[in-house]
């Protein structure tokens, strides 16, 4: 069949997609990139927060839209949502053929011959099995970059958060696993990875016993092609000696860590149920500083917490600005059914959590422009992503910035570059969150 594939929500999820695709294409199964020609569609989703969940919702109901005016005969719906509200999509969307939790979407192929041959159905397994289908995966992204998916599930409860319930308990991908597929990756062009689960930094202690993020890193570290290796969702609570060094010796290891902390209010932290207080995170971010210098660290945070006061706002606004983060995101406060922060009192206004947010952002834009202006002069090797159909400028990313939600380089140049090549660039101007730059070297890598 030719098959039609939109994947929704984080990066985690596009890994799962990229599975699913190669599992179809081993089948037999076409790959499509248009939605009216396609006989089947998969419809990967997601439901972390109410905005996501709504356009996972839209996203079905548009694919349904194709069994009548298109050549669609079937249509899938996997991930987040349809682990969560399985009964609810197949009762209210007749057009939807079958249903597959998150933790069995390595029946795809299965689930697609049920439904083609007229069987509506349901497929779930339990949240302790972790699908590890033997398959290539078909790489989405652009070739040169690939994200690893390290572990799936969380243990950590945050009451306003339904990971646990969707996703089930942290479960690491045995380490020969991880170090065969980022050899294929890199086999196949990869130059730099980006580690992912709902947290890495809790790798292998369900396998192991204990830490092993540092000895992944390590053995990532020797595959030859591969020059970058970036961390996202490290909580900084499990943040270890042990990892800081294997960052300061190893040179492919980016100096960039994503350190989601939510807030800074330690009433604030305990009502979220997170394992951390201010103190503990102004200690960690000076000593990362001080260890990794010229490291880039990547923050998210909620605002309209439940029971947030303006004091405990203004608590957050004041840490902000003390601690300058290099890179920031703000999520108004999303009542997610089922989680012990929709029940408790003192729920904050749309409105409220609207302005809050605005203040947050307006503080953190100031701060990255300052931030960015701070690079004028200086030298950095920069990852080629494409040319800009105008004048000879390329588009490029540095250490500190990673694909899809941090900036830019821009770089002009009279060489011709590739995708996925590297260039030392001398950074001449900054443009909002954005670098201009020139080359100083004809490619290096």
């Amino acid at each position: 069949m030719r098959v039609y594939f939109i994947s929704l929500g984080c990066d985690k999820n596009l890994v799962d997609s990229e599975y699913m695709l190669g599992l179809l294409k081993e089948a037999g199964h076409t790959l499509t990139d248009e939605e009216a020609e396609a006989e089947a569609i998969v419809v990967n989703t997601c439901c972390f927060i109410h905005d996501a969940k709504e356009e996972s919702i839209e996203t079905v109901l548009e694919a349904a839209g194709y069994k009548e005016a298109g050549k669609c005969r079937v249509l899938l719906v996997t991930g987040c949502l349809a682990e969560r509200y399985r009964s609810e999509i197949m009762a209210e969307i007749p057009e939807v053929d079958a249903v597959l939790g998150t933790a069995s979407f390595d029946e795809i192929v299965t689930a697609l011959q049920r439904a083609e041959q007229g069987e509506r159905h349901e497929v779930y397994k339990e949240l302790s099995y972790l699908p590890l289908p033997v398959v290539k995966r078909v790489n989405t992204t652009c070739g040169y970059t690939a994200y690893l998916k390290i572990g799936d599930g969380c243990e950590k409860h945050c009451t306003y958060c339904i990971i646990p319930s969707i996703r089930g308990s942290y479960r690491s991908v045995p380490m020969e696993r991880l170090l065969a597929e980022a050899g294929q990756l890199a086999e196949d062009g990869a130059r730099e990875l980006i580690l992912v689960a709902q947290e890495t930094t809790l790798y292998g202690v369900d396998l192991y016993g204990k830490k092993m993020l540092p000895e992944l890193l390590r053995e990532l570290c020797a595959i030859e092609g591969i020059e970058w290796i970036r961390l996202l969702y490290c909580y900084p609570e499990e943040i270890t000696e042990e990892l800081i060094m294997v960052m300061k010796e190893e040179p492919k290891i980016c100096r960039y860590l994503d350190l989601p902390i939510q807030h800074a209010s330690d009433t604030v932290l305990r009502r979220m149920g997170r394992r951390t207080n201010k103190k503990e995170l102004t200690a960690l971010i000076r000593k990362l500083r001080k260890e990794l210098p010229g490291i880039v660290l990547r923050t998210s945070l909620i605002t309209g917490f439940p029971g947030e006061t303006q004091e405990e706002h203004e608590e957050l606004l004041a840490f902000v600005e003390k601690m300058r983060f290099d890179r920031l995101g703000v999520f108004p406060y999303s009542k997610e059914e089922n989680t012990p922060a929709a029940k408790m009192k003192g729920q904050v206004t749309a409105k409220e959590k609207r302005r809050r947010r605005k203040e947050l952002m307006e503080l953190q834009q100031k701060i990255a422009f300052e931030n960015a202006g701070k690079c004028v002069g200086k030298r950095y090797m920069a990852l080629i992503e494409g040319k800009l159909q105008k004048d000879n400028v390329y588009l490029a990313r540095t250490y500190m910035d990673a694909p899809n939600i941090d900036g830019y380089l821009f770089v002009e140049s009279e060489e011709h570059y590739e995708s996925g090549e590297f260039v030392r660039v001398r950074v001449t101007g900054a443009r909002g969150y954005d670098l201009v730059g020139v080359n100083t070297e004809k490619k290096l890598i």
